[in-house]
């Protein structure tokens, strides 16, 4: 039996709004490693939390990551994945220059470009596993 999404209650609405996003790394340069991942989590994870969302489920390979989030409807979902990417760019850049620096000279992390799916149709156990079957970096 697949697990149903969960409801979310606002003063004026309930909603389930789940959502897969990936974003590739600049040129798709394959710089990410498993302690960049691992801080991009815990970095994504505030963001969502200081949304008003939920990290659900979050790993990626060397030059991407997919999360899977739930978000209010309120929500603007481009001022919220600007946001996020903005954020973790400018802190991952921070704590792993040395990594990052031979490989972007600009100050850049992120491609500009993005995907994000609205997690209607697929029950939510098929994306997270396939989201936790990601090729981690060594």
């Amino acid at each position: 039996m697949t697990k149903q999404a969960e409801f979310s209650k606002l003063y004026h609405c309930v909603y389930a709004l789940h959502y897969h996003l990936v974003i590739v790394t600049k040129y798709r340069r394959r710089c990410l490693t498993e302690p960049m991942l691992n801080r991009f989590r815990e970095i994504s994870e505030m963001r969502c939390e200081g949304w008003g969302g939920t990290l659900i489920e979050c790993n990626g390979e060397p030059d991407h990551v997919h999360l899977l989030i739930s978000l209010p409807p309120s929500l603007e979902l481009s001022g919220f994945v600007n946001n996020l990417k903005t954020t973790t760019s400018r802190l991952m850049r921070k704590e792993f220059s040395d990594e990052l620096h031979r490989i972007y000279t600009k100050p850049v992390l992120w491609s500009r470009s993005y995907c994000i799916v609205s997690c209607g149709g697929a029950p939510l156990s098929i994306i997270r596993q396939y989201i936790e079957q990601q090729e981690r970096p060594e």
